[in-house]
């Protein structure tokens, strides 16, 4: 039962569809009074005195009969003294509880507030659609039939000020999509409503004069001069002067600006390696359902095909961009499904499936979601949110089971025709045994074969791989004694795998076994550690038998295994075999961890940080065995290694949850193996501005190192303690990173001794010494610039920049700008690089070059937006001003648009406009 409550015009109530009679004047007041309270509890009291105004208020009998009316006609299929789910009672009062978008008002509310936000984050097309929606919703004075009584005054006011804004929002919309000419009646229409808002005659004049009608702006900007003088005695706001002057000096920045860049059309679906056999008719009829329906799932077992017939489906779509393929397989933990979709469109960092919804809404798309059964839950959740939002949005699923998603269709792939099998075994026999012409007689054993498979196009391939080794009746006879037992799909693709499984000797066995525990691909390197011995030969004998491939153009070649053959792998190995094989995995991925960070700080960070961001899948599969395992110490170690990496890339919500867990599951583990993580948790709350769990971990973090004798992660904790500390005034931090600053030189590590002179530099610039932090700054540079760490080298460069604003030298601000910024970018550090092009962002506004700032401003916002990061939570105390800077140097429609612009813009783009900047 959908129950929807409409209160944008006279109060009305509908259950799918279906108006609901709410009674006479006072019963039909009483719910718009529980509606006003927008879901509290109104005491019954209040209830009479509200919706009975001045008459005198009936008995309170009258009022439960009225609610038990309301009840009645709201739930119709409540049974009698059963609670109430809409009309609660509770204590001495009554509250309306629905969903917030079962009120028509939330709705327009809630779908004003996105609207505004894609219009301030330069997607105006999608701001158009929503805001009109928004519109659209409007039927009248809000609680039309009840305008003068005192509970709905607060409430019409808001929600018509809400209206006038969204209504002007989405002219402003119209106009950065270059629709001047075509607004301008509407604009006329509602400067003459609304004669007093200042911003309806902006945007007329702004249309009027883009559209070639430089006499007629000129004469809106008079009759708007006139009528605030007539009917309030003022002269029009800095906007609008400022407006004419520029109309009447004919000012380029008046110009309709240039349509917004077209998205990226191309998708991200890979090339075929193999041509497809047959499924003309199954690509077609999944294109049929998929113009019919906006979610499909293809389903059936493993093997039957359902990935290769999504991607061609999907390539011949025509949307307007993508589609684009989000490939789940590898993926086990459900809470980053969102990220994973995200990582697909461009929106790196943590996410969310409200955060998706901005990103897709307007956007005419197809999103492939392959290999969903393990996620089945997780993806159901996130693509009913998707769905219900991005109205354009088309979903092509690939899964075991149907989703379960309400507008579901599910398409049944069926297995290959015996002539499409049979040609499709022939063409992958050519392709493994060059030169093999089939006779006669084979090509009757091929159709036997291939029946025998039920057409399972993976069983065909596999079995087409054999002909390297085997003639087709050597492969027929193999296969004769398990017909009678293929009596589903599944289970033929099960006895498929377990034929091709047979032929292995016992060492391959074993190999196959331990290799199943990669998450992605792997190189014979990998695979070594995992398996404790060379395993060349035996790779090569697995890919000769397809139960490897190899990742075409690698070098070192890599190798992967199909999800199937994994879960094949997995069930065939005794429960410690299986133990053993993911502790080895977790061995190497922590070694592996651990030798990359140990390059993070010097000349080998860029490859190390590459190493890190192409082994994701595999922390993440370790991180999940150990948990799985009880193995805390390993979590925390393995989480101690990543926390550098997850700070520089700003994947703070993901090291904050694997910090969390390991530390909850071994919260006595040793100090040595507990020191580390606590140093990564401090830095992670530090970059989402909570300061005192920062300072409060960092202090931790600094007593179990000094317990466990590790004085470089002791002197880390001190100097970090004391950063954090200070930041949030807490004494003696300047003495205690000059302590720590002495046991980074005992230590001599060199990347350390930078960071405690940064750190003090920080500290004495917030105590309002700025010359005496200088030196500190200075001297971090010199050592950072000696030991190749390049954090810090950018981080003290910021902070002088920082000072240089504070003194009023900001063109010393642009002169670092280009060559600091583009060295952080090179060095894979996004957090780095958006703080510092913040605080260049306001040198630019204060130096004269206002566009350039505010366009570098929306560059930085976008970004930290797609990852989560914040550069003014990181930094309170000043951002804020420098946000200001950029603000107030132009005037608001002139910001918004440089700040859509600079939205759009890459890193090169913006590393380009700097180099442009220092040039003149």
């Amino acid at each position: 039962m959908a129950l929807r409550v409409n209160v944008l015009g006279p109060i009305a109530a509908e259950i799918d569809g279906v108006d609901v009679p709410l009674g006479g004047p006072r019963q039909r007041a009483v719910l718009a009074v529980l509606v006003a309270a927008r879901g509290q509890v109104v005491s019954a009291e209040r209830v009479l005195d509200a919706a009975w105004g001045d008459e005198d208020p009936p008995t309170m009998p009258t009022l439960h009969s009225y609610i038990a009316r309301l009840r009645k006609a709201l739930e119709p299929e409540r049974a009698n003294r059963s609670p109430s789910g809409v009309l609660a009672r509770v204590g001495n009062g009554y509250t309306l509880r629905v969903d917030a978008d079962a009120v028509d008002a939330e709705r327009f509310v809630r779908l004003v507030g996105e609207g505004r936000a894609l219009l301030e984050s330069g997607e105006a097309a999608a701001a158009s659609d929503v805001l009109t929606e928004a519109v659209g919703l409007w039927g009248g004075q809000p609680y039309g039939e009840f305008a003068g009584v005192a509970f709905a005054v607060p409430e019409i006011a808001r929600l018509e000020g809400l209206y006038l804004s969204a209504r002007e929002s989405l002219f402003e919309a119209q106009l950065a999509l270059g629709r001047h000419a075509a607004a301008v009646p509407e604009l006329e229409k509602l400067t003459a409503e609304q004669p007093m808002s200042e911003r309806g005659w902006e945007l007329l004049v702004l249309a009027l004069y883009r559209s070639g009608r430089q006499g007629d702006a000129l004469a809106a900007l008079r009759t708007a001069r006139r009528v605030l003088a007539e009917e309030l005695g003022i002269d029009p706001g800095p906007a609008l002067r400022e407006l004419e002057a520029a109309v009447l000096a004919q000012d380029d920045a008046l110009r309709p600006e240039p349509a917004p860049p077209p998205r990226p059309t191309a998708g991200n679906l890979p090339f075929p390696v193999t041509g497809l056999v047959g499924r003309v008719a199954e690509t077609a009829q999944v294109g049929a359902l998929l113009r019919e329906h906006r979610l499909v799932t293809l389903a059936g077992p493993g093997g039957i095909g359902k990935t290769r017939l999504a991607l061609e489906a999907a390539r011949e779509r025509g949307d307007a961009d993508g589609p684009w393929l989000v490939e789940l397989a590898g993926l086990r933990d459900p809470a980053l499904l969102a990220d994973a979709i995200a990582e697909v469109l461009g929106l790196s960092g943590s996410a969310t499936p409200q955060r998706l919804v901005l990103a897709l809404r307007g956007r005419r798309t197809l999103l492939v979601l392959d290999n969903c059964e393990h996620l089945v839950d997780a993806v159901r959740e996130v693509v009913t949110v998707l769905l219900g939002g991005a109205g354009e949005l088309r979903v092509l699923a690939t899964s075991r089971e149907a989703l379960g998603v309400p507008g579901e269709a599910l398409y049944e792939v069926p297995p290959l025709s015996t002539s499409e099998a049979g040609e499709l075994f022939v063409s992958r026999a050519r392709a493994a045994a060059p030169g093999w012409e089939p006779s006669a007689a084979e090509l009757g054993q091929v159709g036997r074969l291939c029946a025998g498979l039920d057409g399972l196009p993976l069983a065909v391939e596999l079995a087409a791989g054999q002909c390297r080794v085997l003639s087709v009746e050597q492969i027929l006879a193999s296969m004769d004694d398990r017909f009678s037992v293929l009596a589903a799909g599944h289970r033929t693709m099960a006895r498929t795998v377990e034929w091709s499984y047979d032929l292995l000797a016992a060492p391959e066995r074993e190999l196959f076994h331990r290799l199943s525990v990669f998450a992605g691909g792997f190189d014979l390197d990998a695979a070594s550690a995992v398996c404790g011995r060379p395993v060349l030969e035996g790779v090569a004998a697995l890919v000769r038998k397809s139960l490897l491939s190899v990742e075409p153009g690698t070098s070192p070649r890599r190798y992967r295994m199909l999800e199937t053959l994994k879960e094949f792998a997995r069930a065939r190995q005794d429960a410690a075999a299986l133990a053993s094989a993911q502790e080895a995995h977790r061995s190497w991925v922590l070694a592996r961890a651990e030798a990359a960070e140990a390059r993070l700080r010097g000349e080998q960070a860029v490859p190390a940080m590459d190493l890190l961001i192409a082994d994701q899948a595999e922390h993440r599969a370790a991180f999940t065995s150990a948990l799985l395992a009880g193995d805390g110490e390993y979590a925390l170690r393995l989480g101690g290694a990543l926390s550098w990496f997850w700070y520089r890339r700003g994947h703070v919500a993901e090291g904050l949850a694997c910090l969390s867990a390991a530390m909850d599951l071994s919260p006595d583990a040793p100090p040595a193996v507990r020191s580390r993580p606590l140093i990564g948790m401090a830095g992670l709350h530090y970059l989402v501005g909570d300061f005192a769990a920062a300072h409060e971990r960092a202090r931790q973090a600094a007593e179990v190192a000094r317990a466990a004798g590790d004085l470089v992660a002791e002197a880390q904790g001190i100097t970090y303690g004391a950063l954090f500390g200070g930041i949030r005034g807490v004494p003696n931090a300047v003495a205690d990173v000059r302590a720590a600053l002495d046991l980074a030189r005992v230590a001599g590590m060199g990347w350390l001794e930078a960071e405690a002179l940064m750190s003090l530099g920080m500290l004495l610039m917030f105590a309002g010494q700025v010359e005496a932090a200088r030196e500190p700054l200075i001297e971090s540079i010199e050592v950072a610039t000696a030991h190749a760490h390049t954090f810090v080298l950018g981080s003290s460069t910021w902070l002088m920049m920082k000072i240089d604003l504070r003194l009023g030298r900001a063109d010393r601000v642009i002169a670092k700008a280009a060559p600091t910024l583009r060295r952080v970018h090179e060095d894979r550090d996004i957090t780095s690089w958006l703080v510092i092009a913040h605080t260049v962002a306001a040198a630019l506004a204060l130096t004269g070059s206002p566009r350039d700032g505010a366009r570098l401003l929306g560059a930085v916002e976008a970004n930290a937006t797609r990852i989560g990061f914040s550069p003014v939570e990181m930094d309170p105390l000043e951002a804020p001003a420098r946000v200001e800077a950029v603000h107030r140097a132009l005037p608001p429609e002139e910001l918004s648009a440089c700040l859509r612009e600079g939205s759009s813009m890459s890193f090169p783009q913006v590393h380009a406009l700097l180099d442009r900047l220092l040039v003149h």
